[in-house]
């Protein structure tokens, strides 16, 4: 074709890129050289990446490119990478963890990954995440920390740092991370890119390694609406080697983007949502808020409760999983994550029968708040990144730890299941994000407001100057 193949691609989106190659105007081995050179330029500054699998990338997109009909593959030649969770054929599914590393080099991808490659888009690599996802900050003490692109001596938010890092800087278009209270939709809001945290249960984790299997999602990141909702859209489907996936049939997004916000009754979370928080979430929220109509305020019933509750039954499940780890290899775990799951282990199992039974109850009072209305704002995260290292900040004039309260506003939806598109506000000199709450199952009405708000300029994924 004789295309430059260092032609700068870096801010191209997935559907731009998925639509050059499938017109025959870019090369899909030409895209993912040049996403190759940018990761090899920009990671050692941003260490997003833990590994980078690029002889598998380039044979990839000669399959792409030979490809007769490109129609059918909505996400041609699109390079995307993952968190390290996820089972990648050739590499230890380390997790974030030094103790994983000594695992079986997996046989097979997760199904995730196979379905997004079906649709022809291209794995170029893992990414570096907080160990054993239990972490806000992106802060890895065995990888290194990932750091923010907008301002490389702050965090990326965690745990799918990497994921963040990477999206946010240009250096793949798509990226997945996990989310069991907040690790799709912190880092979203702190690199300032969109994220989705679907419905739970609605995409397979089979084959990625656990956190919390009552609370754990998988989703995408991404620099546009559309391309959260094509790889969406694709990573759909049943899948019985994961118990907790639904067995339900697909139920597209992408057709649904341009309905824009005619009809929808969109609602204001207030009380435990606007205390504390700092001015720039405030005002973030308050822009989007705007630009979506939404007038209406409504109270989300003991948030502060469900967030405790969602503490108990996160530290308790994390450390059933990490017992035998913990008994024999205590000191390969990162200090902060092995002092949580040690005292999980120690919870009476009087207290996570009362966490699981409040967790009935407050589902119940969600879904009334969605009879009244379609869709609820909410702030992301406290503040825009904190620096990398910090370990407090002042939330509602109490200083606290900064690790575990970046999920202040995160853990009250996650606990029970809701999906969520985190819609990034590009306020100077930090971008942050503001949750879309949807009604469970539907992602499409979460993505279409996100769409409509982009398309008015409310909300943007924003280039940093690297």
């Amino acid at each position: 074709m004789g295309e430059d193949l260092t032609a700068d691609l870096t801010w191209a989106t997935s559907a731009e890129i998925a639509h050059a190659v499938g017109a025959g105007e870019r090369s899909a081995i030409g895209v993912v050289d040049a996403a190759l050179l940018r990761i090899a330029k920009l990671d050692p500054t941003l260490n997003a990446f833990t590994a980078v699998t690029a002889e598998r990338a380039r044979a990839k997109a000669r399959s792409v490119d030979g490809a007769r009909d490109k129609s059918t593959l909505p996400l041609a030649g699109v390079p995307f990478a993952v968190k390290n969770l996820f089972d990648v054929a050739g590499l230890a599914t380390v997790a974030g963890s030094k103790i994983n590393r000594a695992r079986p080099k997996a046989e097979r991808d997760s199904p995730l990954i196979e379905r997004l490659e079906a649709a022809g888009a291209v794995l170029v690599g893992a990414l570096n995440m907080g160990e054993y996802a239990y972490d806000f900050t992106g802060e890895n003490v065995h990888d290194g920390p990932s750091r923010n692109p907008h301002d490389v001596t702050r965090m990326t938010g965690g745990s799918s740092g990497g994921s963040g890092g990477a999206v946010g800087g240009g250096l793949v278009p798509l990226a997945l991370g996990s989310d069991a209270n907040g690790s799709i939709r912190v880092p979203s809001s702190l690199c300032g890119i969109f994220g989705l945290k679907p419905t739970y249960g609605r995409l397979s984790r089979a084959r990625s390694f656990p956190f919390v299997a009552s609370l754990d999602h998988l989703g995408p990141f991404a620099r546009s609406t559309l391309d959260l909702a094509l790889s969406y859209d694709v990573m759909q489907g049943a899948d019985a080697d994961d118990a907790g996936c639904a067995q339900r049939g697909h139920e597209f997004a992408t057709p649904e983007l341009t309905r824009g916000l005619d009809g929808l009754r969109i609602a204001v979370a207030g009380g435990y949502f606007k205390k504390g928080a700092f001015p720039e979430a405030l005002a973030a929220l308050e822009r989007v808020a705007k630009a979506a109509g939404a007038r209406d305020e409504v109270e989300i019933p003991e948030a502060a409760r469900a967030r405790a509750a969602a503490y108990v039954i996160t530290t308790t499940e994390g450390a059933a999983l990490h017992l035998d780890r913990l008994r024999k290899q205590a000191r390969d775990f990162d200090p902060a994550v092995r002092d949580r799951l040690l005292a999980g282990a120690m919870v009476p199992a009087t207290l996570v029968d009362k966490a699981q039974i409040f967790r009935r109850w407050y589902r119940e009072r969600l879904l009334d708040l969605f009879k009244t209305c379609d869709a609820i704002l909410a702030p992301a995260t406290p503040c825009t990144a904190p620096k990398i290292g910090q370990q407090t900040f002042t939330l509602d004039g109490v200083e606290l730890p900064v690790r575990p309260n970046m999920g202040i506003y995160t853990q009250p939806i996650s606990f029970i299941g809701l999906p969520v598109a985190a819609v990034p506000v590009p306020l100077s000199p930090l971008p942050i994000a503001v949750q879309i709450i949807a009604a469970p199952w539907r992602e499409d009405v979460a993505l279409r407001i996100a769409h409509a708000l982009e398309q008015m300029g409310a909300v943007a994924a924003p280039k940093p100057n690297l």
